[in-house]
């Protein structure tokens, strides 16, 4: 591996999704996006719903929206482990929209604190979604 690039593994519960070496990768970690370049300080952090930026060759390659996860961090390896990963570009706004709405009425719907904190987390990866397709940071 080269000495001025990260080893980056997205992996979800299916499959590799992504395996190679990059310039820098974004990450929207729970208490924001985190930016991983070679030589990094090794970290374990959760991930919140939102997009995954990829680097290569001072541009942007990839954008991956990922629903949640865990990602691990070394001197020069990023491996996120991702509930649900799919490239921004794949992502239906209109299905997204709809998933809001229905999550927003199950929220209101909800008998116990179980359903109703399903329904926010459903409506908190709807909106990140929507936001993906509507925002696209780092591009």
């Amino acid at each position: 591996m080269a000495e001025d690039k990260v080893e980056f593994e997205l992996v979800s519960p299916e499959k590799l999704l992504l395996s190679r070496e990059v310039d820098m990768v974004v990450i929207p970690g729970a208490e924001g996006d985190m930016g991983v370049l070679p030589q990094h300080s090794p970290a374990i952090t959760t991930v919140r719903p939102g997009t995954i930026v990829v680097y290569e060759g001072g541009a942007v390659t990839d954008r991956i929206f990922i629903a949640g996860g865990f990602a691990e961090v070394s001197d020069n390896r990023c491996t996120v482990l991702a509930e649900e990963a799919m490239p921004v570009e794949d992502i239906d706004k209109a299905s997204a929209e709809q998933a809001l709405s229905d999550a927003r009425d199950d929220v209101g719907a909800a008998e116990n604190d179980s359903q109703r904190n399903a329904a926010e987390t459903a409506a908190t990866v709807a909106e990140a979604k929507i936001q993906a397709v509507d925002s696209p940071a780092y591009s």
